[in-house]
């Protein structure tokens, strides 16, 4: 079993067309399957959920397959606990509304300068609608590491709840979730894991993982705009966010407002499927078995390209990289002396090399840097059709910048 990045590159129609998509931390393209899975959702006709007729079934059924395809993606514990949804960021805010129906005045939250804003802003907000006190773990600087002691020395008999990720989106950092989640869960709280930017690029398990709740965005990984949040069913019974009296106060169905995308359901269960067979591996193992197998090759092959990336960068005294933890996910962030990074960015895009500039939703490290005011950086980010000449073209930007 091995790892054909070009093989992989030839199932992705959008990548014909000579850009170095160095982009992947704000979306994927989309594969051929994923597409597909769609098209023939909307060819054979859907309608809504409950009703009688062949078309409303087929839509239960594209449902039902996005569900057991994300257990199957992240080690879920069960169909049952997985919410779906449109973005993260929403399904965020319905669990801190659920969720911290629950906090009394004096109780505690604990949120990191690390983090997406997606898990942040929601509990914070929660927390001051319920007078609950907001405790902030502060990653170290210059590397940007968030130790566990930074989060688990917060950590009181009154601690409800604490979110964190399982990889920063910008600079990559991986915190030891399961250490802090064994903390957390030893003074009574539950563990909120933003795993939208960890699940592209490595074998995931919630479970050793020890997240109560797992979130996960499907455009990340070559599927469809839409997201999960995975956990334990009894987990999801304990929230209870706002809700049309007239829907379905079951779990996960309470956190699923208004009428579903039911072939972007058929969509991210084919991306489930594609994300399966990346290395190739025995088509009669179980899909989970054949997750696992592909992600860990895909880590393999990013790693071996950001080494590269890095070994081209630390060459540049005009680049300054933010960041250099010791586990990182396959993303840089960096800044080009005497350019802004909408300068860089848009000199990258003139060469057909696809990066983000600006602070990317890292809204609270960008500030504890001192570069949200003055266009935060440039982030390069790989993913699993990246290849070398995709690096060497940035590379060579960066290069003609000094």
């Amino acid at each position: 079993m091995g790892y054909d990045a070009q093989a992989v590159r030839d199932r992705y129609p959008a990548l014909t067309d000579g850009w170095a998509y160095l982009d992947g931390a704000a979306g994927t393209q989309v594969p051929r399957s994923v597409m597909e899975a769609e098209y023939r959702a909307y060819a054979a006709g859907i309608g809504n959920h409950g009703g009688f007729f062949a078309a409303s079934r087929r839509s239960d059924e594209h449902t039902d397959a996005a569900r057991a395809a994300i257990v199957d993606l992240v080690g879920a514990p069960a169909v049952e606990g997985v919410a779906l949804g449109p973005s993260m960021t929403a399904l965020t805010y319905r669990f801190a509304d659920g969720l911290s129906r629950e906090w009394q005045e004096g109780d505690e939250i604990v949120v990191t300068r690390l983090d997406h804003d997606a898990n942040v802003r929601p509990w914070v907000q929660a927390a001051a609608r319920r007078g609950v006190t907001v405790r902030w773990a502060e990653p170290i600087l210059p590397a940007v590491e968030l130790p566990a002691e930074a989060v688990t020395s917060l950590l009181t008999e009154r601690t409800r709840l604490v979110a964190v990720t399982a990889a920063s989106n910008v600079v990559g950092t991986r915190p030891d979730v399961r250490a802090i989640a064994d903390a957390a869960h030893a003074v009574g709280a539950l563990v909120y894991v933003d795993g939208v930017h960890a699940t592209p690029h490595g074998p995931i398990d919630v479970g050793e993982l020890g997240a109560d709740l797992y979130a996960t965005s499907a455009y990340k990984w070559s599927g469809p705009h839409v997201a999960a949040v995975a956990g334990g069913p009894q987990v999801l019974e304990r929230a209870r966010p706002d809700k049309l009296a007239s829907s379905s106060d079951g779990v996960p169905e309470r956190f699923e407002y208004g009428t579903t995308p039911f072939a972007q359901h058929a969509g991210l269960a084919a991306a489930v499927d594609h994300l399966a067979s990346l290395a190739s591996p025995d088509p009669a193992l179980p899909r989970r078995d054949r997750v696992l197998a592909s992600l860990d090759a895909v880590a393999e092959h990013e790693t071996g390209l950001l080494l590269r990336l890095l070994a081209g960068i630390a060459g540049m005294d005009h680049v300054e990289r933010l960041g250099a933890p010791a586990r990182h996910a396959p993303t840089v962030w960096f800044r080009v002396r005497g350019l802004s990074p909408d300068d860089v960015a848009r000199r990258c895009a003139a060469a057909q090399v696809n990066v983000w500039s600006g602070h990317n939703y890292a809204w609270e490290l960008a500030g504890l840097l001192g570069i949200r005011d003055s266009g935060s950086a440039v982030r390069a980010s790989l993913s699993c059709y990246s290849v070398a000449q995709d690096v060497d073209r940035l590379l060579t930007v960066l290069a003609d910048l000094g």
